[in-house]
């Protein structure tokens, strides 16, 4: 097998490489946490998790393993390992998903397959058989889809909608805060934004499913989503994303009532705070808010990372029903400590002052940047990066 010292290879928020060794180390510790709150008095039978390889995904299958001992269907999209060229990250996180998983008895079963295809449908639910899942997760978050049904390929964007937008960000190469200026998407790219990011596809996998009688008896299903504050909005909420996410609840409201018909079952969309991820460290403006998110729910001792909320969601929704977690417009709400009035304050304080000479005393930029390059293996204590590592490590059913 290949044997190579594996160096972090970044540029922006694209990394070309990622740590096999560091990988599993963050698995075995989130596993840990995981662990540390102990084993649920109810336990899940099946839970089918798309987009399970990383960030909110690859939390929730390992708060449904470990803590629900549920047995976890997962698909996920990821690159293997060839030659010298490191696997992506989601796949070394799910090789040590399922190497954990085998020695403490779990039982997971993973399709590296695109999860838009209907190719990707018909293995789960040949993985469902027998055992119908009763929590169905929608995590994803991809910068194109082909459909499934026209062959057409659509490409999402991050674009603000009617006006140019400009604001200030912080490069992640030189730490320097810096404006940035977006044009607004045409009516091709909105569309396009709402095909890939809206819940088109989900729809298509609940009725897939509800038809194979892969669902439970009153099975939940959840897509996972994000609003943020007013200051991201233009970018987010009110561009084109948001318009996704606006498409992504108002599928919800219709699967909610399928769901119910048929199986006595529901569908939401749950919305989550921000947390570093690949795809929000590419999200201009995210970043410097991300790092001042940081600094001020730490202080403020609220900080919660995606474990965290995976937590809540399973304890405080999937099972316990806590209704008035729910909103107006009946959206599960995870973000309450994000958005609270005195953190968001705060961050609106500090945001007009935040230089590049004061950044690391108003925010926690370099934690943003430690738990970004941890996203793909790097940066994780306990591992010796000057050591070669094997980096054709198998995925093992």
């Amino acid at each position: 097998m290949p044997v190579q010292v594996v160096q972090k290879r970044c540029r922006g928020p694209i990394c070309v490489s990622a740590h096999p060794e560091g990988c599993r180390r963050l698995v075995e510790q989130h596993i840990a946490q995981v662990r540390a709150r102990g084993t649920a008095r109810t336990t899940l039978r099946s839970v089918l998790i798309v987009g399970c390889s990383a960030g909110y995904g690859l939390a929730a299958r390992l708060v449904a393993a470990w803590r629900y001992r549920a047995r976890t269907v997962g698909v996920m999209l990821e690159r293997p390992p060839e030659g010298r060229r490191t696997a992506t990250a989601g796949y070394y996180n799910t090789v040590a998903l399922h190497e954990f998983a085998h020695r403490d008895g779990l039982e997971v079963l993973t399709y590296n397959l695109d999860a838009f295809s209907d190719a990707a449908r018909a293995a789960a639910i040949e993985a469902l058989a027998g055992a119908p899942a009763q929590v169905f997760i929608y995590s994803l978050a991809a910068p194109r889809r082909l459909h499934p049904r026209t062959g057409h390929v659509h490409q999402s964007v991050l674009k603000p909608i009617g006006a140019p937008f400009t604001e200030r960000t912080v490069e992640l190469d030189t730490g320097r805060i810096v404006p940035v200026t977006l044009e607004p998407a045409t009516a091709d790219e909105i569309a396009d934004t709402v095909a890939v990011m809206g819940g088109e596809d989900w729809k298509f996998w609940v009725e897939a499913l509800l038809d194979a009688g892969v669902l439970a008896p009153g099975a939940q299903t959840i897509a996972l989503s994000y609003i943020g504050p007013r200051l991201t909005w233009p970018i987010y909420r009110d561009g084109t994303i948001g318009r996704a996410k606006a498409h992504l609840e108002q599928t919800a409201r219709e699967l909610n009532r399928i769901m119910a018909e048929r199986i006595g079952g529901s569908a939401r969309v749950s919305v989550h705070r921000a947390v570093v991820t690949q795809a929000s460290a590419a999200i201009p403006v995210v970043p410097l808010y991300l790092s001042l998110l940081l600094r001020v729910s730490r202080e403020k001792g609220i900080h919660e990372g995606p474990l965290e909320q995976m937590l809540r969601l399973f304890d405080d929704w999937l099972i316990e029903r806590h209704e008035e977690l729910l909103d107006a417009e009946g959206r599960i709400r995870l973000d309450d400590l994000e958005l609270r009035a005195d953190v968001q304050e705060e961050i609106e304080r500090r945001w007009p002052q935040v230089t590049t000479e004061n950044l690391a005393e108003m925010a926690d930029f370099g934690e943003f940047m430690q738990l970004f390059h941890q996203v793909f293996g790097f940066d994780v204590a306990g591992v010796d990066y000057s050591q070669p590592v094997e980096t054709e490590r198998l995925l093992e059913q």
